[in-house]
């Protein structure tokens, strides 16, 4: 990571009326009751989703001050650098925010074989049926969405 000493101070603006988040180019991300908001990282040339994490105020600001993705673990309650581990990091191209900021995407750049833990390049792997796909009185079945795995999880997080 980076020296303390050189670290940049970020600041969000105040959140301010509906017509200000709307209208006004200032960023003032809204953190839910858990302090947490969710981050689509999709890939940037192709949009492809990749996954869906969580920012707190701490790895948003984190995340514009490297360049790289880093979320909030929700199950280990702690910063989580994508890639830190697996070396599969998350360059930042861009940052969108909707229009009253609770929600962000990161479109980034896939570093190494796959943004998910599982193995898969994407961590929307599997598609829910809907419509009359859907069969009546019975549990809905997933269908495989990618054509499988492209590391092994193993290999790069240990067992578990």
């Amino acid at each position: 990571m980076q020296d303390q000493s050189n670290k940049k101070q970020i600041v969000f603006s105040p959140r301010g009326s509906y017509s200000d988040l709307e209208k006004k180019l200032l960023f003032a991300p809204k953190f839910d009751a858990n302090g947490l908001i969710p981050a689509l990282a999709m890939d940037y040339r192709t949009r492809e989703p990749l996954m869906l994490a969580y920012m707190n105020e701490e790895s948003l600001k984190m995340t514009l001050e490297l360049g790289e993705a880093v979320y909030y673990s929700r199950s280990r309650q702690e910063i989580w650098h994508k890639g830190a581990t697996s070396g599969h990091i998350q360059k930042v191209h861009q940052i969108l925010t909707d229009c009253d900021q609770d929600a962000i995407i990161l479109l980034v750049d896939q570093i190494g074989a796959g943004a998910c833990h599982t193995g898969h390049h994407s961590c929307f792997y599997r598609s829910v049926p809907f419509g009359d796909a859907v069969k009546d009185g019975e549990p809905v079945v997933l269908e495989q969405a990618d054509a499988g795995t492209c590391f092994d999880p193993d290999a790069v997080y240990g067992k578990h």
